[in-house]
């Protein structure tokens, strides 16, 4: 990218080298593809490690045992967007998002190595537990940073589409886990994978980190930081990064952008409730709930993924010609509203009315995941986009996304009744709609703090699309 002055006095823009564009959009994603391998691993193995890690007895608990392990690591999430968010909008977003990686990698890999339960005892759960934050403390700063790096390098008019690839790498982050999971145990057995098979997903984790990290490293760090960089070596702003996001003025993010990070909170919260019932729960609630094959449950979640990857750079598209809000809405609106029917149409059982029923959910969820990564980051004014984002974002996600497996088992166990997971979902998009009707559309606009944005291709706005600034 190359940033460009006006001579006439007009402001400054920011000229995009479309392929530094692609090697960050692909760093990026790819290295959130192996984030999220990694964390989806737990979740499609909940069922297994409740076996091997805690006592045998009730499989009932040992589930909710190993759910509430899943949920742990969201409980640290938040001290690592504290520390990760605000050094990278001091330090850089390059550096950051490849420590993160590191981390995950390392707290994974180490996962496969622990002995179980029935070797070493309490000490086996312990160290689950504590490998699990090492996940978690990573992942507070993944997001916010990953969708930060993208959406600073793309150009104005095309945000939406290129964020889009941040979600396609979660999906395929996603399918890598999922697609394992369901191959080794079809090849090993239930036996098999609780004697030893649970381990090979875990210790993929090592190279594949490797491989995320020499991606990250070979990347130049975004424009808008390099900008902010500069602007606050010649005095030129009011307010400057370092000052602005040390670690003792997290509060002063809370005091300056208090309503905007409520309005973040709210939008994770219903997106990440859906993301989380949908992509992780979803299988375990087909085997433990309505006794359905744990190989097909895996597999039929695959099949449904395969489809929103492949559409979830065009509901990006969508979202830059019509805006964010409508795409959004959208998603918020189909959850309302086919979360019962898909929950009923799943509970029918049968290959094709749980698929059915999950693609309903899915193409709803599509909505959001295609258009969330260019809606958050553009939230936050630059010199807190980084600290602002994670901190919103996990603070969110701890609070209501880790724990939706397992507040979903728990209402399952205590009432009965297996549409539970429909009506939190409905519960959590009605608070998604609110939020929605709350933020301001920002397709096709220059990030706050930044100056716009372009292509040098591009000189009219998009058609159809929302008020941009014409250049």
């Amino acid at each position: 990218m190359e940033r460009t002055g006006r001579g006439d006095g007009r402001q400054d823009v920011t000229v995009t080298d479309e392929a530094a564009v692609r090697r960050a959009v692909k760093a990026a994603s790819l290295g959130n593809a192996m984030e999220w391998f990694d964390f989806g691993i737990y979740s499609y193995l909940a069922a297994t490690l409740g076996h091997v890690f805690f006592p045998s007895g009730n499989e009932t608990v040992q589930l909710l045992a190993s759910f509430a392990t899943f949920a742990v690591a969201f409980v640290v999430r938040p001290l690592g967007a504290m520390v990760f968010g605000p050094l990278g909008d001091k330090i850089g977003r390059k550096r950051i998002l490849a420590l993160t990686i590191i981390l995950m990698a390392i707290g994974t890999f180490a996962i496969g190595l622990l002995p179980s339960y029935a070797a070493i005892g309490f000490w086996a759960p312990a160290l689950l537990i504590f490998f699990r934050l090492v996940q978690g403390f990573s992942t507070g700063g993944e997001y916010g940073g990953a969708a930060t790096f993208i959406a600073e390098y793309a150009p104005d008019r095309r945000r939406g589409y290129h964020c889009s690839f941040l979600e396609l790498g979660t999906l395929a982050g996603y399918v890598g886990a999922a697609g394992l999971v369901t191959a080794l145990t079809a090849w090993l057995g239930t036996s098999g994978m609780e004697a030893w098979g649970w381990r090979i997903p875990f210790l993929v984790a090592g190279p594949l980190g490797l491989v995320g990290l020499y991606l990250r490293l070979k990347l130049d760090e975004t424009p808008a930081f390099l900008k902010l960089e500069e602007d606050s070596a010649r005095g030129s702003e009011g307010v400057h990064p370092k000052e602005s996001t040390a670690t003792g003025d997290i509060a002063d993010i809370f005091r300056r952008h208090l309503p905007t990070m409520i309005l973040c909170i709210g939008l994770v919260a219903a997106y990440n409730i859906c993301d989380y019932m949908l992509l992780s729960y979803m299988p375990t609630y087909l085997s433990s709930e309505l006794g359905y094959s744990e190989t097909h449950g895996l597999l039929i979640l695959v099949v449904v993924m395969v489809c929103l990857m492949l559409v979830i750079n065009q509901v990006g598209r969508l979202s830059d010609r019509v805006g964010r809000k409508p795409v959004l809405m959208a998603g918020m609106l189909g959850f309302f509203f086919l979360s019962l029917p898909a929950f009923l149409l799943i509970g029918q059982g049968g290959f094709l009315a749980i698929t059915a029923g999950v693609l309903m959910l899915g193409l709803s969820l599509v909505c959001l995941l295609g258009t969330m990564s260019a809606a958050l980051p553009a939230l936050f004014p630059t010199h807190v986009r980084y600290g602002g984002l994670a901190i919103g974002y996990n603070l969110s996600t701890s609070l209501f996304g880790g724990t939706t497996p397992l507040v979903i088992t728990a209402l399952i166990g205590a009432t009965g009744n297996t549409l539970m997971p429909a009506y939190y979902a409905m519960a959590a998009a009605l608070v998604g709609v609110v939020a929605v009707l709350f933020m301001k559309e920002t397709a096709g606009r220059p990030l706050e703090g930044s100056p716009p944005a372009v292509t040098t291709d591009e000189a009219e706005p998009v058609a159809a699309g929302p008020p941009g600034r014409r250049l």
